[in-house]
């Protein structure tokens, strides 16, 4: 199984989430070669708060989340790819100095960068949400805080203060305004809280809904019917 892709960081992350989703083992080999070249995008230019860049190819179409969710904005590329690198060096758990140096940089870069947000909310008297920019930002934030990362960052503050905040979001459906559906699920999926739990419970209907539909034979339909599988059981 070919795993990287030095054309796209997005396809060489989506190759490798992929195998962690579907439980696939990676060589060694393999897993050092990946987190080699992702680590070496560290701080490049078009790299979001000093941390992994997006390609050329990756900005010119846009890429698509795990789930399927297209992204476009330049902003919402470089931010999602640098937060869903840092959580697959992690994973790779690649043994190389270079790699986790790499990593201890961009992780740096985005504490700072939480910090700041943070701070401005409690400065402007606004209740601090635990969420950072967009619906679909965030998620990718938490889906690296769910892997240990940004331990600078007070991470379990960070996801048990978004929790409550997405418990405000719904809009009496199974869904919630801002968030994408099916890559909030993912990330819900990954988090130990009872309030994530509440949440996925909230969007069983829409898991069940979706299982009942024919299926289609694409990768985006396979995992997100998986996905849904899979929060049926936690909840």
């Amino acid at each position: 199984m070919k795993i990287l892709n030095t054309r796209s960081l997005s396809a060489t992350l989506d190759t490798v989430n992929e195998a962690f989703f579907y439980g696939r083992s990676l060589s060694e080999s393999q897993r050092g070669k990946t987190a080699k070249w992702i680590a070496e995008r560290q701080g490049k230019a078009g790299s979001y708060a000093q941390m992994f860049a997006p390609t050329e190819d990756d900005f010119r179409e846009g890429i698509r989340l795990f789930t399927g969710e297209k992204i476009s904005s330049r902003a919402g590329i470089a931010h999602i790819l640098g937060e869903e690198a840092c959580r697959v060096l992690i994973l790779l758990n690649a043994p190389l100095k270079s790699v986790q140096d790499s990593l201890r940089r961009a992780s740096l870069g985005m504490a700072q960068r939480l910090e700041k947000a943070r701070n401005r909310d409690i400065n402007a008297g606004r209740r601090w949400s635990g969420m950072y920019c967009c619906g679909r930002c965030t998620s990718a934030l938490w889906r690296h805080l769910t892997v240990g990362g940004l331990k600078d960052a007070e991470g379990e503050r960070w996801l048990a203060a978004g929790i409550e905040a997405l418990k405000h979001h719904r809009i009496g459906n199974g869904r919630w305004r801002r968030f994408a559906f099916h890559y909030t699920l993912l990330t819900l999926s990954e988090i130990a809280l009872a309030s994530a739990v509440e949440e996925m419970r909230y969007a069983s209907p829409i898991c069940e809904q979706y299982l009942r539909r024919p299926p289609k034979d694409d990768a985006i339909t396979q995992r997100r019917r998986l996905l849904a599988e899979k929060i049926l059981e936690r909840c």
